[in-house]
Protein backbone atom coordinates (compact mmCIF):
# COMPACT_ATOMS: atom_id res chain seq x y z
CA UNK A 1 0.00 0.00 0.00
CA UNK A 2 1.44 3.47 -0.99
CA UNK A 3 1.95 5.61 2.02
CA UNK A 4 0.84 9.07 2.10
CA UNK A 5 4.03 10.53 2.38
CA UNK A 6 4.94 9.21 -0.69
CA UNK A 7 2.14 10.66 -2.80
CA UNK A 8 3.19 14.39 -1.09
CA UNK A 9 6.27 15.11 -1.05
CA UNK A 10 7.89 17.82 1.35
CA UNK A 11 7.33 21.65 0.73
CA UNK A 12 10.06 23.33 -0.23
CA UNK A 13 11.65 25.18 2.08
CA UNK A 14 10.90 29.16 2.36
CA UNK A 15 14.39 29.90 1.60
CA UNK A 16 17.39 28.10 0.49
CA UNK A 17 20.55 29.01 -0.02
CA UNK A 18 23.12 26.77 -1.70
CA UNK A 19 26.78 27.35 -1.74
CA UNK A 20 26.10 30.96 -1.36
CA UNK A 21 29.66 33.24 -2.43
CA UNK A 22 30.53 36.84 -2.12
CA UNK A 23 33.36 38.61 -2.19
CA UNK A 24 34.99 42.17 -1.65
CA UNK A 25 37.86 41.78 -3.47
CA UNK A 26 40.37 39.60 -1.80
CA UNK A 27 37.79 39.05 1.80
CA UNK A 28 35.68 36.58 1.02
CA UNK A 29 32.35 37.79 2.96
CA UNK A 30 30.50 34.76 2.44
CA UNK A 31 32.03 31.72 2.07
CA UNK A 32 30.25 29.10 0.63
CA UNK A 33 26.68 29.35 2.74
CA UNK A 34 24.54 26.54 2.47
CA UNK A 35 21.01 26.94 4.49
CA UNK A 36 17.31 25.99 4.87
CA UNK A 37 15.10 28.20 6.47
CA UNK A 38 11.23 26.65 6.86
CA UNK A 39 8.07 28.22 6.60
CA UNK A 40 6.70 29.93 9.68
CA UNK A 41 10.15 30.01 11.20
CA UNK A 42 11.79 33.03 13.19
CA UNK A 43 15.31 32.47 11.90
CA UNK A 44 18.34 34.08 13.26
CA UNK A 45 21.69 34.99 11.71
CA UNK A 46 23.98 35.88 14.40
CA UNK A 47 27.44 36.55 14.53
CA UNK A 48 29.83 39.40 15.52
CA UNK A 49 30.51 42.39 12.87
CA UNK A 50 32.20 40.91 9.55
CA UNK A 51 31.29 37.31 9.90
CA UNK A 52 28.62 37.47 6.64
CA UNK A 53 25.43 37.80 8.11
CA UNK A 54 24.40 41.10 7.07
CA UNK A 55 25.73 40.35 3.57
CA UNK A 56 23.53 37.29 3.52
CA UNK A 57 20.60 38.88 4.22
CA UNK A 58 21.17 41.39 1.80
CA UNK A 59 21.67 38.90 -0.92
CA UNK A 60 18.49 37.42 0.31
CA UNK A 61 17.27 40.59 0.12
CA UNK A 62 18.96 41.21 -3.49
CA UNK A 63 20.55 44.30 -2.27
CA UNK A 64 23.80 42.35 -3.33
CA UNK A 65 24.72 40.04 -5.94
CA UNK A 66 26.26 36.50 -4.74
CA UNK A 67 29.46 35.73 -7.24
CA UNK A 68 28.16 31.90 -6.55
CA UNK A 69 25.90 29.97 -5.22
CA UNK A 70 21.71 30.72 -5.26
CA UNK A 71 18.81 31.73 -3.54
CA UNK A 72 15.52 30.33 -3.79
CA UNK A 73 12.46 31.59 -1.99
CA UNK A 74 9.61 29.35 -2.15
CA UNK A 75 11.34 26.75 -4.48
CA UNK A 76 11.96 29.76 -7.30
CA UNK A 77 15.00 30.55 -7.87
CA UNK A 78 15.39 34.64 -7.93
CA UNK A 79 19.34 35.03 -7.69
CA UNK A 80 18.97 37.25 -10.49
CA UNK A 81 15.91 38.97 -9.24
CA UNK A 82 16.14 42.47 -8.34
CA UNK A 83 14.47 42.94 -4.98
CA UNK A 84 11.43 44.69 -6.08
CA UNK A 85 10.87 41.47 -7.74
CA UNK A 86 11.30 39.26 -4.85
CA UNK A 87 8.38 38.51 -1.97
CA UNK A 88 10.56 40.12 0.60
CA UNK A 89 10.15 43.24 2.18
CA UNK A 90 13.08 44.68 4.86
CA UNK A 91 13.34 46.34 8.23
CA UNK A 92 16.25 48.42 8.95
CA UNK A 93 17.23 49.98 12.17
CA UNK A 94 17.49 53.47 10.98
CA UNK A 95 13.52 53.16 9.82
CA UNK A 96 13.71 54.47 6.94
CA UNK A 97 10.66 56.10 6.81
CA UNK A 98 9.53 58.92 4.83
CA UNK A 99 9.50 62.10 7.11
CA UNK A 100 7.25 63.85 5.10
CA UNK A 101 4.14 61.66 4.92
CA UNK A 102 2.04 60.50 8.05
CA UNK A 103 2.61 57.61 10.34
CA UNK A 104 -0.78 56.45 8.25
CA UNK A 105 0.82 56.89 4.30
CA UNK A 106 4.06 55.04 5.67
CA UNK A 107 2.27 52.51 6.21
CA UNK A 108 0.35 52.24 2.72
CA UNK A 109 3.10 53.19 0.65
CA UNK A 110 3.77 49.87 -0.48
CA UNK A 111 0.26 49.23 -0.80
CA UNK A 112 -0.27 52.55 -3.04
CA UNK A 113 2.99 50.69 -5.61
CA UNK A 114 1.23 48.37 -6.40
CA UNK A 115 -2.23 50.10 -7.24
CA UNK A 116 -4.17 49.01 -4.21
CA UNK A 117 -7.53 50.38 -3.97
CA UNK A 118 -7.87 53.24 -1.46
CA UNK A 119 -10.65 51.78 0.89
CA UNK A 120 -8.69 48.28 0.82
CA UNK A 121 -4.92 50.30 1.60
CA UNK A 122 -6.46 52.08 4.52
CA UNK A 123 -8.28 48.93 6.23
CA UNK A 124 -4.62 47.24 5.77
CA UNK A 125 -2.76 49.73 6.85
CA UNK A 126 -5.05 50.20 10.12
CA UNK A 127 -4.75 46.52 10.72
CA UNK A 128 -1.00 46.30 10.47
CA UNK A 129 -0.78 49.26 12.98
CA UNK A 130 -3.22 47.84 15.26
CA UNK A 131 -1.05 44.88 15.54
CA UNK A 132 2.12 47.18 16.17
CA UNK A 133 -0.07 48.82 19.00
CA UNK A 134 -0.22 51.86 17.23
CA UNK A 135 -3.98 52.16 17.00
CA UNK A 136 -4.49 56.18 16.74
CA UNK A 137 -1.39 57.54 15.56
CA UNK A 138 -1.94 57.40 12.15
CA UNK A 139 -1.80 61.11 11.47
CA UNK A 140 1.16 61.36 13.24
CA UNK A 141 4.43 62.03 11.65
CA UNK A 142 7.82 60.32 11.82
CA UNK A 143 9.18 63.44 13.99
CA UNK A 144 6.01 63.12 16.55
CA UNK A 145 7.26 59.44 17.28
CA UNK A 146 9.76 57.80 19.64
CA UNK A 147 12.56 55.80 18.49
CA UNK A 148 10.45 53.02 19.12
CA UNK A 149 7.28 53.46 17.63
CA UNK A 150 9.30 54.90 14.57
CA UNK A 151 10.06 51.56 14.41
CA UNK A 152 6.56 49.65 15.01
CA UNK A 153 6.13 52.00 12.18
CA UNK A 154 8.76 50.46 9.88
CA UNK A 155 7.78 47.03 10.83
CA UNK A 156 3.61 47.81 9.87
CA UNK A 157 4.97 49.08 6.62
CA UNK A 158 6.91 45.91 6.19
CA UNK A 159 4.20 43.29 7.02
CA UNK A 160 0.96 45.34 5.74
CA UNK A 161 2.20 43.55 2.03
CA UNK A 162 2.03 40.16 3.47
CA UNK A 163 5.41 38.89 1.99
CA UNK A 164 6.17 35.40 1.91
CA UNK A 165 9.36 36.43 4.05
CA UNK A 166 10.36 39.63 6.71
CA UNK A 167 13.94 40.27 6.21
CA UNK A 168 14.75 42.21 9.61
CA UNK A 169 18.52 43.55 9.66
CA UNK A 170 19.38 44.12 13.41
CA UNK A 171 16.30 46.76 13.74
CA UNK A 172 16.54 47.06 16.84
CA UNK A 173 20.17 48.17 17.43
CA UNK A 174 19.33 51.79 17.71
CA UNK A 175 16.98 51.72 20.86
CA UNK A 176 17.96 51.74 25.12
CA UNK A 177 17.68 47.88 26.56
CA UNK A 178 14.58 48.24 28.44
CA UNK A 179 12.49 49.32 25.24
CA UNK A 180 14.65 46.42 22.86
CA UNK A 181 13.91 43.97 25.54
CA UNK A 182 9.58 44.74 25.28
CA UNK A 183 10.22 45.13 21.65
CA UNK A 184 11.71 41.32 21.24
CA UNK A 185 8.72 39.80 22.60
CA UNK A 186 6.51 41.98 20.73
CA UNK A 187 8.15 40.81 17.89
CA UNK A 188 7.79 37.45 18.34
CA UNK A 189 4.17 37.52 18.82
CA UNK A 190 3.55 39.19 16.04
CA UNK A 191 5.44 36.70 14.18
CA UNK A 192 3.64 34.18 15.52
CA UNK A 193 0.31 35.47 14.59
CA UNK A 194 0.92 36.55 10.95
CA UNK A 195 2.77 33.22 10.33
CA UNK A 196 5.14 34.30 8.26
CA UNK A 197 8.73 33.98 7.59
CA UNK A 198 11.39 35.96 9.66
CA UNK A 199 14.88 36.19 9.03
CA UNK A 200 16.47 38.48 11.37
CA UNK A 201 20.39 39.99 11.88
CA UNK A 202 21.99 40.68 15.24
CA UNK A 203 25.21 40.40 16.81
CA UNK A 204 23.41 40.26 20.18
CA UNK A 205 23.11 36.65 21.65
CA UNK A 206 20.82 37.67 24.54
CA UNK A 207 18.24 38.31 21.44
CA UNK A 208 18.97 36.19 19.38
CA UNK A 209 17.93 33.21 22.20
CA UNK A 210 15.20 34.91 23.09
CA UNK A 211 13.22 35.51 19.94
CA UNK A 212 14.24 32.41 17.88
CA UNK A 213 13.08 29.21 16.29
CA UNK A 214 16.62 28.64 15.26
CA UNK A 215 19.87 30.27 14.92
CA UNK A 216 22.83 30.23 12.20
CA UNK A 217 26.16 31.02 13.91
CA UNK A 218 28.27 32.95 11.65
CA UNK A 219 31.81 33.81 12.11
CA UNK A 220 34.33 34.76 9.05
CA UNK A 221 31.68 34.24 6.00
CA UNK A 222 30.68 30.44 7.28
CA UNK A 223 28.32 28.97 9.58
CA UNK A 224 29.87 27.21 12.46
CA UNK A 225 26.63 25.86 13.76
CA UNK A 226 22.72 25.73 13.08
CA UNK A 227 20.44 24.45 16.05
CA UNK A 228 18.01 26.02 18.48
CA UNK A 229 18.60 28.17 20.83
CA UNK A 230 18.83 25.35 23.73
CA UNK A 231 21.24 23.11 21.02
CA UNK A 232 23.14 26.46 20.79
CA UNK A 233 23.54 27.00 24.28
CA UNK A 234 23.81 23.87 26.21
CA UNK A 235 25.35 21.71 23.34
CA UNK A 236 27.99 24.28 20.89
CA UNK A 237 29.32 22.63 18.37
CA UNK A 238 33.07 24.92 18.31
CA UNK A 239 34.83 26.34 20.52
CA UNK A 240 33.54 29.47 19.01
CA UNK A 241 29.90 29.17 19.52
CA UNK A 242 30.97 28.13 23.05
CA UNK A 243 32.31 31.34 23.28
CA UNK A 244 30.07 33.58 21.68
CA UNK A 245 26.69 32.47 22.33
CA UNK A 246 26.77 33.43 26.49
CA UNK A 247 29.64 32.73 28.72
CA UNK A 248 31.44 29.34 28.72
CA UNK A 249 34.48 27.90 30.41
CA UNK A 250 36.74 25.66 27.96
CA UNK A 251 38.63 23.28 29.76
CA UNK A 252 41.23 20.57 28.85
CA UNK A 253 41.63 17.36 31.07
CA UNK A 254 42.67 13.82 30.02
CA UNK A 255 42.87 14.84 26.56
CA UNK A 256 39.18 16.03 26.34
CA UNK A 257 38.36 19.62 25.37
CA UNK A 258 34.82 20.22 26.43
CA UNK A 259 32.65 23.19 27.85
CA UNK A 260 30.97 24.01 31.53
CA UNK A 261 28.74 26.72 31.62
CA UNK A 262 29.06 29.13 34.72
CA UNK A 263 25.92 28.57 36.46
CA UNK A 264 26.39 24.61 36.14
CA UNK A 265 29.30 24.99 38.91
CA UNK A 266 28.87 24.87 42.33
CA UNK A 267 31.51 26.99 44.39
CA UNK A 268 32.32 25.23 47.78
CA UNK A 269 34.32 26.35 50.72
CA UNK A 270 37.80 24.98 51.22
CA UNK A 271 37.49 22.89 53.76
CA UNK A 272 36.23 19.51 51.63
CA UNK A 273 38.25 17.15 49.13
CA UNK A 274 35.47 17.48 46.25
CA UNK A 275 36.45 19.52 43.30
CA UNK A 276 38.94 21.72 41.87
CA UNK A 277 40.61 24.55 44.15
CA UNK A 278 41.19 27.90 43.62
CA UNK A 279 40.91 31.11 44.72
CA UNK A 280 38.55 33.88 44.49
CA UNK A 281 40.23 36.50 42.03
CA UNK A 282 37.34 38.58 41.43
CA UNK A 283 33.69 38.65 42.61
CA UNK A 284 31.10 40.94 40.66
CA UNK A 285 27.91 41.48 42.27
CA UNK A 286 24.91 41.92 39.07
CA UNK A 287 21.65 41.55 41.56
CA UNK A 288 20.38 38.39 40.77
CA UNK A 289 23.54 36.68 40.59
CA UNK A 290 26.92 36.87 41.24
CA UNK A 291 29.95 36.51 38.89
CA UNK A 292 33.44 34.66 40.02
CA UNK A 293 36.42 34.45 38.37
CA UNK A 294 38.24 31.41 40.41
CA UNK A 295 42.03 30.88 39.69
CA UNK A 296 42.82 27.54 39.91
CA UNK A 297 45.92 25.93 41.41
CA UNK A 298 46.16 23.90 38.37
CA UNK A 299 46.32 26.93 36.78
CA UNK A 300 43.79 28.79 34.06
CA UNK A 301 40.34 30.25 35.39
CA UNK A 302 37.21 29.50 35.87
CA UNK A 303 33.67 32.03 35.81
CA UNK A 304 31.13 30.76 38.07
CA UNK A 305 27.40 32.79 38.54
CA UNK A 306 25.39 32.21 41.15
CA UNK A 307 22.14 33.30 42.28
CA UNK A 308 21.58 35.53 44.71
CA UNK A 309 19.30 34.28 46.68
CA UNK A 310 20.58 35.46 50.29
CA UNK A 311 23.74 36.78 49.26
CA UNK A 312 24.06 40.61 49.84
CA UNK A 313 26.38 43.21 47.71
CA UNK A 314 28.77 42.76 51.41
CA UNK A 315 29.25 39.13 51.15
CA UNK A 316 29.91 39.41 47.99
CA UNK A 317 32.98 41.35 48.28
CA UNK A 318 34.11 39.49 51.53
CA UNK A 319 34.57 36.23 48.79
CA UNK A 320 37.72 38.63 46.92
CA UNK A 321 40.72 36.46 47.67
CA UNK A 322 39.62 33.35 48.98
CA UNK A 323 40.27 29.96 48.40
CA UNK A 324 37.20 27.84 47.41
CA UNK A 325 36.93 24.19 45.60
CA UNK A 326 34.71 24.82 42.05
CA UNK A 327 32.53 21.35 41.57
CA UNK A 328 30.33 20.48 38.67
CA UNK A 329 28.41 16.69 37.08
CA UNK A 330 30.04 15.23 34.72
CA UNK A 331 26.61 15.23 32.87
CA UNK A 332 26.82 19.05 32.27
CA UNK A 333 30.37 18.76 30.69
CA UNK A 334 29.52 18.99 26.73
CA UNK A 335 32.80 18.02 24.33
CA UNK A 336 33.78 20.21 21.78
CA UNK A 337 34.87 18.75 18.29
CA UNK A 338 38.90 18.94 17.84
CA UNK A 339 38.37 20.95 14.21
CA UNK A 340 36.66 23.71 16.12
CA UNK A 341 39.20 24.58 18.23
Amino acid sequence: MTQLSELSPAPPADIRLSGLRKHYGDVAAVDGVDLEIARGEFFTLLGPSGSGKTTTLRMIAGFERPDAGTIELGGKDVSSLPPFDRDVNTVFQDYALFPHMTVQQNVEYGLRVKKVQKQKRRLKAAEALRMVRLEGYGDRKPSQLSGGQRQRVALARAIVNTPQALLLDEPLGALDLKLRQELQIELKQIQQQLGMTFVYVTHDQEEALTMSDRIAVFSQGTIEQIGTPAEMYEHPATAFVAGFIGTSNIIERDGRTFTVRPEKIRLLGDDGAEGEPGVVRAAVYLGPVTKFVVALDAGGELTVVQQNLETSSQDVRQMEAKRVRLSWRRDVEFVIEEEGI
